[in-house]
């Protein structure tokens, strides 16, 4: 669990990335909240933390109504209802009013919880999931051109050992399109089938040297940011969030809660959307950190993460002084 002063900054922050971390306890009304509670904030004094619900329950106090944080969060709970909504739009077409109506919730108050983890209405959501179907249909196989267009996506990768262990980069033919780390080469091409489960990959260590070249000196001198062509993939949200990533200046960092505060979504979507970045260093979801100043989450581990930020701040430091 965070310490007691980092839990009550998440606290003050009413940080949604934390719950689930722990809950907190009021002495002088007996129950107990998640960080995120919206309720108005207790004395310090009558704070105690707790690492889950049943330990509280088991001190004496009783959940907080207004936050329930013995159950799903309000987040957590719009979260499900449109992973539920997604899941209604891929079967069947459907109306805004209809979705609701299946869902349990206005029309507007589902539209706004929609577009904030999706980044897309409904309506754009499911066209978009019918053009992805449509362009995903195998055309008869006595065409030339369907021949051509059911061939498998070509993509070219490379690995090479760094400061941060191993580094994979791939290519399709539009730019790079992952940047993975781990541990060893059998980790990195497993990640890398795990993203492209259709394309047909191919180990090209001399075609891409340049390229990896330039990323393993962003590495070590992380001002000299490489200027690569890209091959970003993701639903619209994450895109919004992943151009937000590439905003923050290096040697800088951002909250959770600050980037979601920016577009107008949550800390846990925009965690989400993190988690999924295929391109790490490039789009620097390791510049994001929890409201309480703790690293948080990493796709590819925390020790990576705190060494990035760590040589980023050291340059920063380093260009100071030489100016």
């Amino acid at each position: 669990m965070l310490t007691p002063e980092q839990c009550w900054k998440a606290i003050c922050a009413r940080d949604a990335a934390q719950d689930g971390q722990f809950v907190f306890t009021v002495s002088s009304t007996g129950i107990y909240c998640r960080p995120s509670c919206p309720a108005r904030r207790p004395k310090r004094e009558h704070v105690n933390f707790y690492p889950d619900a049943s330990t509280a329950e088991a001190a004496g106090y009783r959940p907080c109504k207004r936050c329930s944080p013995h159950g799903q969060s309000p987040a957590e709970q719009l979260d499900a209802l449109v992973q539920a909504a997604c899941e209604l739009l891929s079967q069947e077409p459907l109306t805004l009013d209809q979705l609701a109506s299946r869902i349990g919730f206005s029309a507007s108050h589902l539209s706004r919880a929609f577009k904030a983890r999706t980044g897309l209405t409904p309506h754009a959501w499911a066209k978009a999931k019918e053009r992805e179907q449509t362009e995903n249909i195998v055309m008869p196989a006595n065409s030339g051109r369907s021949r051509k267009q059911a061939l498998p996506e070509q993509i070219r990768y490379a690995i090479a050992e760094c400061d941060l262990g191993q580094i994979l980069m791939a290519s399709s033919n539009k730019g790079i399109c992952a940047v993975l780390f781990a541990d060893s080469h059998q980790a990195l091409e497993q990640e890398l089938q795990q993203r492209f489960p259709s394309a047909h990959l191919e180990h090209d260590d001399q075609g891409l040297q340049d390229w990896l070249a330039t990323l393993l000196e962003q590495i070590c001198e992380p001002q000299r940011a490489a200027h690569l062509p890209l091959d970003i993939r993701g639903t619209a949200f994450q895109q919004q969030i992943w151009n937000k990533l590439r905003e923050i200046p290096s040697g800088q960092t951002r909250t959770y809660a600050q980037l979601a505060a920016e577009v107008g979504s949550h800390p846990r979507a925009v965690a989400r959307a993190c988690a999924s970045n295929p391109l790490g260093l490039i789009v620097p979801c390791h510049r994001v950190i929890s409201s309480t100043g703790g690293l948080a989450g990493y796709r590819w581990g925390l020790a990576r993460k705190q060494a990035l930020l760590a040589q980023e701040k050291a340059s920063v430091a380093t260009q100071k002084v030489d100016l």
